[in-house]
């Protein structure tokens, strides 16, 4: 069980507030940290066979689905202390064999994301809400394979 408060999941809220009002260039931040640190990522996501590509539909809705996760993570969070994933979305991490490695990359360009979106509202707090929301949802994904 993990307490978190409700300060906590508003700043994870406004955030991903922050990161929809624009979407196309969050994707682009979010997909751009994430090959920058691991070029062999490209082959996990289908939609970036031809690279980061704004107006491709599929990656802002994948980028927007992830982000929302997130934020529905901090729900759960506030809420029961627990986050609990989808078996589907454990068995697509399990089939694509997604490490803790590659989990961590996600986690910092996430975190680089939104860091960037909302500009000066960031802070050491909303940092680690964030942080906790996400190794809570990676976790529950883990747990679901």
């Amino acid at each position: 069980m993990v307490a978190f408060s409700d300060k906590q999941e508003a700043l994870v809220n406004d955030a991903y507030e922050a990161f929809k009002a624009d979407i196309p260039k969050y994707s682009v931040v979010f997909y751009t940290s994430i090959l920058e640190k691991a070029p062999a990522a490209k082959n996990l996501f289908s939609f970036l066979a031809n690279g980061v590509d704004p107006s491709n539909p599929k990656l802002t809705a994948h980028a927007e689905k992830l982000f929302g996760l997130v934020r529905d993570s901090a729900a759960q969070l506030k809420a029961s202390g627990a986050v609990v994933a989808d078996a589907a979305l454990g068995a697509v991490h399990s089939q694509k064999a997604v490490n803790d490695a590659q989990f961590l990359v996600v986690k910092e360009a996430l975190v680089k994301t939104l860091k960037e979106a909302v500009g000066a509202k960031w802070s050491d707090e909303l940092s680690g809400a964030v942080e906790v929301a996400y190794d809570e949802l990676a976790a529950a994904i883990k747990k679901a394979y």
